[in-house]
């Protein structure tokens, strides 16, 4: 694997093997070896270290001393936090949305839509977590709010890994259409409180998700 424009080997790799994580595809215990890693990539062994570094910056690895590297469990205190701030903070915006939002960001907010139909038909787990993100993105960003979303995203990796697990562990996303689809609605309608209502609704979902997955799959968890 070599260096591909201004993006190093080690670049690369980390992307590649956060996605990993964060997909579930490493789900959480998983062992890491730089051996393993390395001929897996084709790289030698001092990028893949350097990328277990970052992802244990960022907490989705854990070098145990004597016992090797492994993709983190989730922590069920950090998801509850993650939550929270969400809450707070997407409640607040999608308030400014229904008292100001362009027809441009509208528009983005109905193609969204229009995907994750889409999605729901073709069962793509992936597609619909990543149009999940970018419709709350809009959001932020049709509110000149697109810092903040950016700052949001940097803490709410372990819930990230919660609502991917949700994804594929539960396949019934209409709900979470629905959901979406109530709130551009209210948004249109400049219907405030209602707004507000149904994002609270929508973001406590993770609540029962959350004990629901952790009851089912205990180890993917910290106790």
């Amino acid at each position: 694997m070599r260096r591909q424009g201004n993006v190093s080997t080690r670049d690369t790799v980390y992307a590649a093997l956060r996605e990993q994580i964060l997909s579930m595809e490493l789900p959480p215990g998983t062992p890491l070896s730089e051996n393993e890693t390395s001929q897996q990539f084709q790289v030698s062994r001092t990028p893949v270290r350097e990328s277990f570094m970052r992802l244990a910056q960022e907490g989705l690895v854990q070098v145990l001393p004597q016992r090797g590297t492994f993709v983190s469990l989730i922590d069920t205190a950090l998801v509850e936090e993650a939550r929270f701030m969400r809450e707070h903070l997407e409640t607040a915006v999608i308030e400014l949305a229904c008292k100001g939002f362009s027809a441009q960001a509208m528009t983005q907010l109905e193609t969204n839509l229009a995907n994750q139909q889409d999605t729901i038909r073709q069962l793509d787990e992936s597609g619909m977590f990543e149009l999940d993100e970018e419709f709350h993105r809009i959001l932020f960003e049709g509110c000149g709010k697109s810092h903040t979303w950016g700052a949001l995203s940097q803490l709410t990796i372990h819930l990230n890994r919660s609502r991917r697990l949700r994804l594929a562990d539960d396949h019934n996303w209409r709900n979470l259409y629905e959901q979406h689809r109530d709130m551009a609605d209210a948004i249109r309608a400049g219907n405030a409180e209602g707004a507000r209502s149904i994002m609270k609704k929508h973001l406590s979902l993770n609540i029962t998700d959350q004990a629901t997955l952790k009851e089912k799959y205990p180890h993917y968890y910290m106790d």
